[in-house]
């Protein structure tokens, strides 16, 4: 039904291993190659939230020929006009409809994928009311801001049956697989400790300013959603928003979510049995931000450990390496981070593997993989299904309820509870302004 993207690549004679296919073919071509395909071929794409990483994900999709965006839906008028002026040279073809309410979009029946890359408070509502409407959907990282919120979507997913990606595309690059088989090969010999961390060097202050008006044409009631009440403060707004609880979990659910998940597959875990954590406002004290600059969290799995490491001022991380994982098994330690992958022996009990870069674009594998995956509707084949975005989500939210609560906490998955009742407490969040936290 559907033409086949790598044929179409083979066919046209354009091959060039690790280099994006925007910058291969040119704009005019995209757009021919979209002509060619039959209108009842197309799957139209329609996009909540387009400033940067909705943007990125769009693009990204737009290079498989039958896609095409068909609607983009966000809260500020500045940023659809600019978007809208993007996708004019991206796909001069392209009319797409807009809308400030995601809900009206969800009824638009010439939209059959949902790209969601809202704010992670969003998450949640957007994604069950997509799948409630027969939409496929492409999730932004976290999947929630929340455990239980994690735990519900999952929910949803496994109810309704529509294909669902989430973009922690490191798990469409080669070298990532590569690595993740090796951990598996037993090579490395028993592992009982794991490390993910994230240094994010050249970070600045975020000064605390005044509260403001709302800028013109922004519908900032509708930005809030089920986030509590509060007057407009362009610190809380767009990227910074990720510094705040009520909207996200800090550099533990931004980069966090995406190296823990590797230690996750490496070592086939599930959820730990305990966390504890340390951090705090150590390295900028007095900025606006309320999310930990340094954080140590320590898990227990049961049968190994892994620590979360982030600091937001020195760039200079563990093994010399900005972010990365670490598998420390007797044997070895395979060291892992998207430039590539090696392993260092252990007093030579196995053989040393050589620094092998990167050779890919993630994003750009994982789109390929989702639109294949919808016209295949073969769940099977996902790279990141939600479930996998939820374990890791709700991993990282239980070393943020750690460190905010300054105890080590016991996860009781039959009781769906922590030991601590101020732990448990920030496991299912409350909604504001009207909107409900749905039931599946």
């Amino acid at each position: 039904m559907y033409n086949n993207r790598r044929s179409f690549i083979k066919q046209s004679g354009i091959v060039a291993a690790g280099v994006g296919l925007s910058t291969i073919i040119p704009v005019e071509i995209l757009a021919s190659v979209r002509k060619r395909v039959s209108a009842n071929d197309k799957i139209g794409i329609g996009v909540i939230g387009i400033k940067g990483q909705g943007w990125a994900n769009l693009t990204n999709l737009l290079k498989s020929p039958e896609a095409e965006c068909v609607a983009l839906c966000d809260i500020d008028d500045t940023i659809i006009n600019q978007r809208k002026a993007d996708l004019a040279k991206l796909a001069p073809n392209a009319y797409p409809k807009i809308y400030k309410d995601y809900r009206k979009m969800l009824l638009d029946k010439d939209v059959d994928v949902i790209v969601i890359a809202t704010p992670d408070h969003w998450h949640c509502l957007q994604l069950i009311d997509s799948l409630s409407a027969g939409k496929d959907v492409f999730c932004e990282k976290p999947v929630s801001n929340s455990i239980y919120e994690a735990q519900i979507m999952n929910r949803a997913v496994n109810h309704y049956n529509q294909i669902v990606q989430v973009a922690q595309w490191q798990r469409s690059m080669k070298h990532f697989r590569d690595a993740i088989s090796f951990v598996h090969s037993g090579k490395l010999g028993k592992i009982s400790s794991t490390k993910a961390w994230m240094y994010r060097g050249g970070t600045t202050p975020l000064p605390a300013v005044h509260n403001s008006p709302v800028p013109a044409g922004v519908n900032y009631d509708m930005w809030l959603g089920p986030a509590r009440k509060r007057a407009f403060n362009k610190n809380r707004f767009h990227y910074e928003f990720r510094w705040f609880w009520d909207y996200a979990g800090g550099l533990m659910t931004d980069w966090g979510v995406h190296l823990i998940d590797m230690v996750m597959m490496g070592m086939k875990a599930d959820v730990p049995k305990s966390v504890m954590a340390t951090g705090g406002k150590y390295v900028f004290p007095s900025d606006a931000r309320e999310t930990p600059d340094l954080q140590t969290a320590l898990y227990d799995f049961g049968n190994f450990q892994m620590t979360w490491e982030h600091n937001m001022a020195t760039g200079v991380g563990l093994y010399n390496m900005q972010h990365g994982i670490a598998f420390i098994g007797e044997n070895g330690t395979l060291l892992l981070n998207r430039g590539g992958w090696e392993v260092k022996p252990e007093k030579e009990k196995i053989e040393a593997l050589p620094w092998t870069k990167s050779s890919d674009i993630g994003l750009e594998l994982h789109a390929a993989n989702f639109i294949d995956v919808v016209k295949s509707r073969k769940k099977q084949d996902l790279n990141c299904p939600f479930e996998a975005g939820a374990k890791v989500a709700v991993v990282s939210h239980m070393g943020n309820i750690a460190v905010r609560t300054g105890k080590k906490i016991y996860w009781d998955a039959t009781k769906n509870k922590f030991d601590q009742p101020e732990a448990t407490n920030l496991v299912k969040p409350v909604y504001h302004n009207g909107w409900k936290l749905l039931k599946i």
